[in-house]
C-alpha cells in the first residue's frame, strides 16, 4: 500500500490574491489523493516548520512585488537557513506559485528566486508542464496558462479588485492543474523511493 502524500503549502497573501492560488492548488491536490496543509509564512514565530519538515512536498507562493518576492516570503525564506544547514528538504517536492497586478510584473524574477531557494535546500522543483494560451488570434483569456508562465502557476489580479473576483477563473484553473501534476509528481517520487 502506498504511503500518504503530505503536501505543504507556504505562502504569503497580503490582501488575498495569492491565497485565493493556493487553494486552487490544493483542491488539485486533494483530488489526486495527497493531504495538503497551509502553511502561513508572515511570522517567523507563527512559522509551522513542523509540517514543513515532515512534508513530502512544499509549494512555495508569494506576490510578485518590485519584480520579487514579498518581503515576508523573504524573511522566510532567509529564515530557513538553519534547515539548508542540515539539508533538511533535500529531495522533497517542490514547486511555487506567483500573483502581480500587471500581466508580466517581472513575475520571472520570482519563479527563479523560487526555484533557486528549492535548488539550495536540495529539492526538486515541478514545473508548469502545461504549453502557453492565449497566443493565437483564436485564443482567449480563458486559456489555461493565458500568462504563459512555464516554472509554475501565475495569476493577475487588478489591484482594485477583491480576492472574490480576481485572479480570474483561468488563473484559478491553471493553479487547480498545477496541483494535479504536483500530486501525481509527488505520489510517482514517493513510491519510487520504496523501489
Amino acid at each position: 500500500m502506498s504511503k500518504k502524500v503530505l503536501v505543504a503549502i507556504a505562502f504569503f497573501s497580503a490582501f488575498g490574491h495569492t491565497e485565493v492560488l493556493a487553494h486552487a492548488i490544493a483542491r488539485g491536490l486533494r483530488e489526486n489523493g495527497a493531504t495538503v496543509t497551509f502553511v502561513p509564512v508572515s511570522e517567523y514565530e507563527d512559522t509551522d516548520w513542523a509540517t514543513l519538515d515532515a512534508a513530502d512536498a512544499i509549494i512555495f507562493g508569494t506576490p510578485t512585488y518590485m519584480g520579487g518576492v514579498a518581503a515576508p516570503f523573504k524573511f522566510f525564506m532567509d529564515a530557513s537557513a538553519s534547515i539548508w544547514y542540515k539539508l533538511g528538504w533535500k529531495n522533497k517536492i517542490a514547486g511555487g506559485f506567483s500573483v502581480s497586478s500587471s500581466m508580466s510584473g517581472d513575475r520571472l524574477n520570482v519563479f527563479l528566486q523560487l526555484a533557486s531557494f528549492a535548488a539550495q535546500h536540495g529539492m526538486i522543483w515541478v514545473s508548469l508542464g502545461m504549453l502557453p494560451g492565449n497566443n493565437y488570434s483564436f485564443g482567449s483569456d480563458e486559456d489555461l496558462n493565458r500568462l504563459g508562465v512555464y516554472y509554475g502557476a501565475a495569476a493577475q489580479a487588478n489591484m482594485d479588485e477583491g480576492p472574490e473576483t480576481a485572479p480570474p477563473q483561468s488563473d484559478r484553473d491553471t493553479a487547480h492543474a498545477y496541483g494535479v501534476r504536483i500530486a501525481k509528481a509527488t505520489r510517482r517520487w514517493v513510491d519510487g523511493e520504496h523501489l
